[in-house]
């Protein structure tokens, strides 16, 4: 067995990757249009009602259509997860690792086909897409030798005259929940692990991005994944996701999104409907208002680069974006120079031309949602670097730099979800410390110093699920730094993590007297 490591990035600078990445980007261009069928037990469903992904980036470019689960067919999907359980459930877990191992392998060679989708469906610059689809292989092989790790239990004593052992069952039937920022690699690698474990699911991915999830099911079909193990619903959260989510036969509920729709699943989960006879799970993460510590002792490039970089991947529409920055006020005014300065240098554009930094907001919404931002950011601070937006073509807006914020203002309390980055004052380390910890969130920050003491004191009290020292906030690497946060960030359930599987299963002690 060859031993974990992560999927190296592709690198762009070298021609035949570009030529390569080009070529993907026509072939998924050429299926523009194309409608995609539900997928339940193995069987293709087209029905009438659909849901439209468009091109945010050419907002009016339908990238495709995909049929719409109605209640009715959303029972269909969990009577067959249900019954397929029966016999899953019972597959020699090494089975389901190997399956997961050639999930990885296909995905490898339909890379840039994958990546690609992305960047049409989801407006993902070729870096961000790729690094996407880098760490859903990552979570497929990840979670394959985890459940190789996990398949005989874990020891336990036993006392004369006794055998006792210590293992793990899976669930049932789970309902995942996917978000559209990560649109290949959150909700592949939330759909495995529940599989790997010997679950089978439901999978609703979001309405912005479905036909990437679709993908992903070809790729399962190919790897011989078998048919009712995982079932393509996409449909309403308001419809399908809530009856889900109540059904007396779901088992468990893995969701990525906001903190208000994962507190109403975790709210609609805790219900006892009839018919029910178990406690539901609810792993989720719920997003982040995370911030960069810059200490007067520190390598003050090395910050402004890491704000600029983890502000703006993916114009800022990552839970882990660094969305402030607290800067101690001897450098404050250097970093802020600086900050603004890369800011400015930054490429927006189509994010098919792989020069482009930066690319769209997934859509409207989104879009309106985050210039609203910008009324608030001239009465809280002072725009130093963008504040502007165009959404004539696509919904493309600047990166935008709000300096001498207020702790407590709601550009810094607010989960924005774009590229909007406010920066606060502090008057040394204790305050910048305590303005970094005073939201209620808790997913990711950094710190960025030369100071060991200080190090070492936000390693002990920056309260965050990943803190990073000396880089950005963002780019967290399954098997290396697992995923999630505190507070209202979600149940801090470590994605790519050593105990992210055994979330989906249950141990149960068998004790045998000799």
């Amino acid at each position: 067995m060859i031993p974990y490591k992560t999927e190296p990035l592709a690198d762009f600078s070298v021609e035949a990757n570009q030529q390569a990445y080009k070529e993907a980007i026509q072939k998924v261009q050429k299926d523009l249009g194309k409608d995609y069928p539900l997928v339940i037990g193995g069987e293709r469903i087209f029905t009438d009602e659909k849901i439209t992904s468009y091109n945010p980036a050419k907002k009016t470019e339908v990238v495709g259509t995909v049929s719409k689960a109605s209640k009715e067919l959303a029972e269909k999907a969990m009577q067959v997860a249900d019954e397929t359980f029966k016999t899953w459930s019972k597959v020699d877990p090494e089975v389901r690792a190997d399956i997961l191992f050639k999930v990885a392998a296909i995905t490898k060679r339909r890379r840039h086909e994958m990546s690609a989708m992305m960047t049409i469906e989801a407006g993902k610059p070729w870096v961000e897409a790729d690094a996407d689809t880098a760490e859903a292989i990552d979570f497929f092989e990840y979670y394959a030798h985890q459940m190789l790790a996990l398949k005989d239990g874990k020891p336990v004593l036993s006392r004369p005259g006794e055998s006792n052992r210590f293992d793990y069952r899976p669930l049932g039937v789970g309902v995942i929940i996917s978000p559209w920022n990560f649109p290949f690699a959150i909700m592949a690698g939330t759909t495995v692990a529940a599989v790997v474990t010997g679950n089978t699911v439901l999978l609703k991915p979001a309405s912005t991005t479905p036909i990437i999830a679709y993908k992903f099911m070809e790729i399962l079909e190919e790897a011989g994944l078998p048919a009712g193990v995982v079932n393509y619903i996409p449909g309403s959260g308001a419809e399908v996701g809530d009856y889900l989510v109540d059904h007396h036969r779901t088992r468990f509920v893995s969701f990525t999104g906001s903190r208000d729709v994962g507190l109403r699943i975790n709210q609609r989960a805790s219900v006892m409907n009839e018919g029910q006879i178990w406690i539901k799970r609810v792993i989720a993460e719920m997003g982040g208002k995370d911030t960069i510590l810059v200490d007067k002792e520190a390598d003050l490039e090395l910050a402004a680069q890491s704000i600029v970089k983890s502000a703006f991947g993916f114009s800022g529409q990552k839970c882990s974006a660094c969305s402030r920055a607290v800067i101690v006020e001897d450098v404050y005014d250097e970093v802020v120079a600086r900050v603004t300065e890369l800011t400015n240098e930054l490429t927006i554009g189509d994010p098919t031309d792989h020069t482009n930094f930066m690319a769209t907001v997934i859509d409207e919404a989104a879009f309106k949602k985050i210039t609203s931002y910008f009324d608030v950011a001239k009465e809280e601070g002072r725009i130093v670097a963008g504040g502007t937006a165009d959404d004539s073509v696509g919904y493309f807006i600047n990166p935008t730099v709000v300096a001498d914020v207020d702790p407590k203002a709601r550009l810094m309390q607010e989960e924005i979800f774009g590229p909007i980055v406010a920066i606060a004052k502090a008057k040394d380390f204790d305050e910048a410390l305590a303005i970094a910890n005073n939201t209620e969130y808790g997913l990711t920050g950094a710190i960025i110093s030369t100071n060991r003491a200080h190090i070492e004191r936000a390693r002990e009290d920056f309260f965050v699920g990943n803190l990073y020292i000396n880089r950005g906030c963002t780019g967290a690497i399954v098997g290396y730094q697992p995923f999630g946060g505190y507070n209202m960030s979600g149940t801090c359930s470590k994605a790519g993590g050593p105990d992210f599987l055994t979330l989906h299963m249950q141990p149960k002690t068998v004790s045998e007297t000799l």
